[in-house]
């Protein structure tokens, strides 16, 4: 019996949270930066207008990004950039993305157009092993369209008060993509952003976090490092902007404990 916990061909995860300023965009460069250093080959999907993701990675052309993909059906080979970064790839956006959700309302398969773009024959040249998509800080159709695309969805989770209070949401919309469209879609994990160990808050969402979802949270826990918060004005993960920073060491944790999850649910 098929099972997309064991997906054949690249693992796509989703980096999803309605929730702006929480270090999605921050988690999904990092850690697709540090898969890589870990030897993987990845590809990162910018789905949020806003582009974050894509200057992060120092993309500067963007004729042909996931706008194309989606509302054009542009191949997805001649949309694919490389980073500076060898073996990391990325699919970039401009704000253009900001009227996909408009423009998609009346195709019948607006939530599937993601989906079937990375499932292109096209896609086995690349030997990808992981594909991360960095979503828009909303539950609008191009996160739908993220979450029936992937096998799981990463959750970052700021540590600040109401941490938890937003993820109800997120997880109703994950729990009606498993009906409608993807019922293998399943929950990566939280992984704890911002984290000040000194804080007493910080302390205490994560105990709330661990009380109330358990395993799902992973070990790591992601700092506040000024060193994470530079990196991305000069157009690179942290890991290359300065490796042995508290941030970067903190990613390479998250893609190792990743990494042996999967080595786990495979075994």
């Amino acid at each position: 019996m098929s099972d997309l916990s064991r997906p054949v061909g690249p693992r796509i995860i989703a980096v999803a949270n309605q929730k702006g300023g929480v270090g999605k965009t921050t988690t999904a460069i990092n850690l697709a930066a540090a898969l890589v250093e870990s030897g993987q080959r990845v590809l990162v999907v910018d789905l949020d207008p806003q582009g974050n993701a894509s200057t992060g990675l120092g993309v500067d052309e963007r004729d042909l990004t996931t706008y194309e993909l989606l509302v054009d059906d542009a191949p997805l080979n001649s949309v694919i950039q490389e980073t500076s970064i060898e073996g990391l790839s990325i699919v970039p956006a401009t704000v253009d993305l900001s009227s996909a959700d408009i423009e998609l309302i009346s195709n019948e398969k607006r939530s599937f157009l993601l989906h079937d773009a990375l499932r292109q024959t096209a896609m086995d040249a690349y030997l990808w092993d992981y594909i991360l998509i960095d979503c828009p800080p909303s539950l609008n159709l191009l996160t739908v369209n993220a979450m029936v695309a992937a096998h799981s969805v990463l959750v970052p989770l700021q540590s600040e008060f109401f941490a938890l209070e937003g993820l109800s949401q997120l997880m109703l919309t994950i729990r009606e993509v498993r009906q409608a469209a993807n019922p293998n879609l399943r929950i990566e994990g939280i992984v704890l952003t911002m984290y000040d160990r000194r804080n007493n808050l910080s302390q205490q969402v994560e105990k709330d976090a661990r009380d109330n979802l358990g395993d799902l949270v992973f070990e790591t826990k992601i700092p506040r490092n000024v060193r994470v918060s530079e990196a991305p004005s000069f157009a690179m993960p942290v890991l290359n902007y300065d490796p042995n920073s508290l941030g970067a060491m903190a990613y390479r944790d998250l893609a190792a404990e990743l990494m042996k999850k999967h080595k786990k649910i495979a075994a």
